[in-house]
């Protein structure tokens, strides 16, 4: 009798189970109430915006406000697809995100594998500082920069044409010379901010494995083709999706600030677009229907992304 009234209070004082994910919640508490300012930063700017997205199916007024304004059904995204801009648009934006990539996406690696071979740890601490800079200037100010050196009349673009007495044009101006000089002042941009990440990758192979190669009679080069980049295909598959997933994006503020009306034609992207119509049309109902085609596709890109790279590789984001 004893025995089973000891046995009873026991379970009585255990209390009910907890499921197994809430119990791991209670017992880690601390850990997940640092995540507290994080979920709170993403609930308030990336997740509470997305309402606005309803604005893409009424006939918005701001007058009435985003709930009051009638609906307006998918006339805004007929409308997008009659559209023939609309063909130039993506055609400039697939242009020039597919350039980025293709030119932009390796600078980084190869440059972050440059800096890997340098054993003079001052001078290779400068060149990375160096390199940092540019990623913390905004595109207002590079753009001044770019206005300065191509400048035909006092850049040191058109200082060089007159010292040989060629006939100097406007590059910024010419649909010739404008994607360049883009391509260009986006790797200069971040080729040394996005090579952090692949540094730190480096950095944590061991130097048993080089140590082992050298042994075995391989050079510099045959370690970096059978050592170091093998190592770096996990970070460089991530990175190469989460890229996909931005190539609708085509860089509005670098655009925005070096384009003109003379380079539409092969510069004018969907945001630049968005931007136009949304803002100096004041069609916000269109532009966010446009905004939202895009961010479905990108999203679409993503997904498709993963799902060939874990395929292929064996290795994917989720």
């Amino acid at each position: 009798m004893k025995a089973r009234e000891m046995t009873t209070g026991a379970v009585k004082r255990q209390g009910p189970t907890l499921p197994a994910p809430i119990a791991k919640i209670v017992k880690q508490k601390y850990l997940f109430l640092l995540l507290l300012p994080g979920l709170v930063y993403f609930f308030i700017f990336k997740y509470y915006p997305m309402y606005g997205v309803t604005i893409a199916f009424k006939e918005y007024d701001p007058n009435l406000g985003i709930i009051n304004s009638p609906w307006a059904g998918l006339k805004y995204f007929q409308r997008l697809f009659e559209t023939p801009y609309i063909l130039t648009l993506v055609e400039n934006t697939l242009k020039i995100s597919l350039l980025k990539i293709i030119l932009g996406f390796p600078a980084p690696i190869l440059f972050a594998l440059l800096l890997n071979e340098i054993t003079h740890t001052l001078f290779k601490r400068t060149l990375q500082t160096i390199s940092y800079l540019p990623h913390f200037l905004s595109w207002v100010v590079v753009a001044g920069v770019a206005f300065q050196i191509f400048s035909p009349s006092y850049g040191l673009y058109g200082y060089i044409y007159n010292l040989f007495g060629w006939e100097t044009g406007v590059p910024l101006a010419d649909t010739d010379t404008f994607i360049p000089i883009l391509i260009g002042t986006d790797i200069w941009k971040e080729i040394g901010y996005g090579s952090i990440i692949y540094l730190a990758a480096l950095a944590g192979i061991g130097s048993e494995m080089y140590e082992a190669a050298r042994i075995d009679g391989a050079g510099r080069f045959k370690q970096c083709l059978y050592i170091t980049l093998p190592s770096l295909i996990p970070i460089i598959s991530m990175m190469f999706i989460l890229r996909l997933g931005n190539i609708l994006d085509g860089g509005f503020d670098q655009i925005f600030n070096l384009y003109s009306p003379a380079v539409y034609g092969v510069s004018d992207i969907i945001d630049t677009y968005v931007y136009r119509i949304g803002l100096e049309n004041f069609e916000y109902s269109f532009s966010t229907a446009v905004g939202l085609c895009k961010s479905v596709i990108g999203a679409v890109l993503v997904v498709s992304a993963n799902w060939v790279v874990g395929k292929f590789t064996e290795r994917s984001i989720w």
